[in-house]
């Protein structure tokens, strides 16, 4: 692993902000400029970024942001996002660790809507707003969609944080590692972050939502990598249920039959447009792929590392 730290030298500043990256420079570049613009708390606020196995290393993308942030650039063999944001949280020095993804921009605002909600509500895990930058692929729209739909039902609040997407969390820094930070052994992209709520939640520790906080995600996809992305989740899911059975917690089991219902007639609640049948379809192959990807998982094959290109959520 090797690091180059740019930037202004400071003390220990208030906000870390962990951006594990894989073969996305120019993703990554818009990243890293949102994160430029941001306002910075008192106390300052630093970037880590965590290289994982990109074929073309990382640090070129960053050199341009040196002096305009408090930037860390490692580099890891590739092992998927879990291992990287656990890489980035160790090298990171604030008090508040965020968590966001090399195609996420945070809008002006985000690092300090966050800090404010961490003085408000003290060892929560703080959870922000996610839109989707890519309205007109249907691909990215339903994905998005797809995540809506679980805040909703897993959500803060629900008044239990059993989903958080991994791409605009935040947490104390000594809260996160307490808890052991993600699960390493999700070499999918796909599940360590549900784990991680999950295991949240049943440790007592609360949770809040912080509308202030959003981050722009621009995952351009087809319906290749559609299909792919959901047959990931799938795999994902076998993983987290076989963890729980090793963990001697019990499996949560599934869902009821509502909550597939629901998902897919989600885009139709507040409209009945050719797009939302469409956006409502895409949702219905999502789940089949899952139950796919899954079932491939159950039938002994090991799962692939993912490359972060293809991660989302569940």
């Amino acid at each position: 692993m090797t690091s180059s730290p740019s930037g202004p030298a400071t003390s220990a500043p208030t906000l870390s902000v962990i951006v594990p990256t894989y073969a996305r420079p120019e993703r990554l570049a818009a990243c890293l400029d949102a994160l430029a613009r941001q306002e910075p708390p008192a106390g300052g606020l630093e970037v880590v970024v965590v290289d994982d196995g990109s074929p073309t290393p990382a640090a070129s993308v960053a050199a341009p942001f040196e002096g305009r942030l408090d930037l860390t650039v490692l580099r890891q063999p590739n092992a998927g996002p879990a291992v990287a944001r656990n890489t980035g949280a160790a090298r990171a020095r604030g008090a508040l660790l965020a968590f966001t993804d090399d195609d996420c921009q945070p809008e002006p605002g985000w690092a300090r809507a966050l800090v404010e909600a961490a003085q408000r509500h003290p060892d929560h895990l703080l959870v922000g707003e996610t839109v989707n930058a890519l309205p007109q692929n249907p691909f990215a729209t339903a994905s998005q969609l797809l995540i809506s739909y679980l805040y909703d039902y897993f959500g803060p609040e629900s008044g239990r944080a059993l989903f958080v997407a991994s791409n605009n969390m935040a947490l104390p820094a000594e809260s996160f590692r307490a808890m052991g930070g993600f699960d390493a052994t999700f070499g999918l992209a796909a599940g360590e972050d549900r784990d991680f709520a999950v295991r949240w939640h049943e440790a007592g520790r609360p949770a809040a939502l912080v509308p202030g906080a959003v981050v722009q995600h621009a995952h351009e996809m087809g319906l290749l990598g559609f299909w792919r992305q959901h047959t990931h989740y799938g795999r994902g899911a076998a993983h987290y249920h076989d963890l729980r059975g090793e963990r001697g917690v019990g499996d949560q089991g599934v869902e009821p039959l509502g909550f597939y219902a629901g998902l897919v007639a989600y885009p139709l609640r507040e409209s009945v447009a050719p797009k939302a049948w469409l956006h409502a379809g895409l949702l219905g192959l999502a789940q089949v792929a899952n139950a796919l990807g899954y079932a491939a998982a159950r039938r002994g094959r090991a799962p692939k590392r993912v490359r972060p290109s293809t991660r989302r959520r569940f």
